[in-house]
């Protein structure tokens, strides 16, 4: 099962140049698993239709979704499934998802992928970050309410004693490092309990670095960072730390010795209330806004779309399982709204939600009866 990122969906984004081929399909894990090659050959044939509705002759049609009707092809493709499946095409690239989520059968032909129903496995609902620390490695996993999985982030220092060594400090590792093991080998441990102030200020320059790094790859996040190690180095890690989203609660323990599925869980058990309480702070401020009339959020689409595009939106609440049709002018901010969807239309909820994204806003996907003011959509503006 290979989860969607927020870095899939801006390598996506990069993408988009003609027309796009977005499609979703809920997915049988067991039991009449031949269902799943026969409905995305349904999708496969309605995306063909749409294509011939935008000018494409039918043989150019079937040659941009060749690389789809491969896999539908692929009987092993079919016995390895999620509970659903999402397939983005463009002339030059296709990339599929298997996801642990149940998508309603969707095909959307336009000049931008179609993420919307990606959205609770995207954002607002559940993603963070594990720092596993030792003075031996440092692990970064990003996490999801269904999984989590190893980052490799180039630049991270390969253990306390690369740190020693590159600042000239052989000396202490020598002094410090236990003494070899039955093969011959020095141990990674190097401090515990009980170290002093210049054994502290050697794991702060480790850390410093372990920081650095981290900077460079999530300075952008806006979601929680829990640290997971042996009591004595949260601390110090704690006291370099520059990311605002580093929670309170850490995991103690020497992550080495914890299986990686058991991290995840601790690591969920601490981060699942903050999502829980985050959603209902920002549903509750975006109903008392809307309440008094103030004109920092909204409810209406011709104010959101525009804002979305212009950067403007801090929180966004997009109803799940819909799609408003129509079309943007970005140079007079205004949008025109279809009954049905027209060529050329986009799927105005799914754009508002893209370029939220874009922008580093937050965005909440929700049943329509949860969105405020009984809407389809709703807004905090940052001004």
């Amino acid at each position: 099962m290979n989860i969607i990122t927020r870095e899939d969906i801006q390598n996506l984004f990069k993408e988009q140049e003609g027309l796009c081929v977005s499609l979703y399909a809920p997915m049988e894990k067991s039991g009449d698993t031949q269902q799943n090659p026969i409905r995305f050959k349904n999708l496969l044939s309605e995306a063909e239709k749409r294509l011939v509705g935008y000018g494409f002759r039918e043989s150019d049609a079937k040659e941009f979704l060749a690389p789809a009707k491969k896999i539908q092809q692929d009987s092993l493709f079919w016995e390895h499934q999620s509970d659903g499946l999402a397939v983005f095409l463009s002339k030059t690239h296709m990339h599929y998802y298997r996801q642990p989520y149940r998508f309603k059968e969707l095909v959307v032909v336009a000049d931008r992928f179609h993420i919307k129903p990606l959205l609770p496995l995207l954002v607002g609902d559940g993603r963070f970050f594990i720092l596993a620390l030792s003075q031996s490695s440092i692990k970064l996993m990003q996490g999801t309410r269904f999984n989590v999985n190893e980052i490799d982030l180039e630049g991270l220092p390969e253990g306390l004693a690369s740190v020693i060594r590159q600042e000239g400090m052989e000396k202490l590792l020598q002094f410090h490092t236990s003494t070899p093991s039955t093969r011959g080998e020095r141990s990674a441990v190097f401090f515990g309990h009980g170290a002093g102030y210049e054994t502290k200020e050697i794991i702060q320059r480790y850390f410093h670095a372990v920081n650095k790094s981290l900077h460079e790859y999530i300075r952008n996040e806006k979601i929680p960072l829990v640290l997971a190690g042996v009591d004595y180095l949260l601390p110090i890690y704690r006291e370099v730390n520059t990311y605002p989203f580093l929670v309170d609660e850490g995991i103690e323990g020497n992550p080495e010795n914890i299986p990686k599925d058991k991290l995840y869980e601790k690591a969920w058990k601490i981060v699942e209330p903050i999502f829980t309480k985050d959603q209902k702070n920002a549903l509750e401020k975006c109903m008392s806004l809307l309440q008094k009339g103030d004109k920092t959020a909204s409810s209406r689409l011709e104010e959101i779309v525009p804002a979305a595009f212009n950067g403007r939106i801090d929180t966004l609440f997009v109803a799940i399982g819909i799609e408003k049709w129509g079309r943007f002018n970005p140079e007079s901010n205004q949008i025109v709204i279809h009954e049905k969807s027209e060529a050329s239309d986009i799927d105005l909820l799914d754009f508002s939600a893209t370029q939220t994204l874009n922008h580093s806003g937050i965005v909440y996907a929700l049943e329509t009866e949860n969105i405020p003011n009984q809407s389809i959509i709703a807004a905090i503006f940052r001004y």
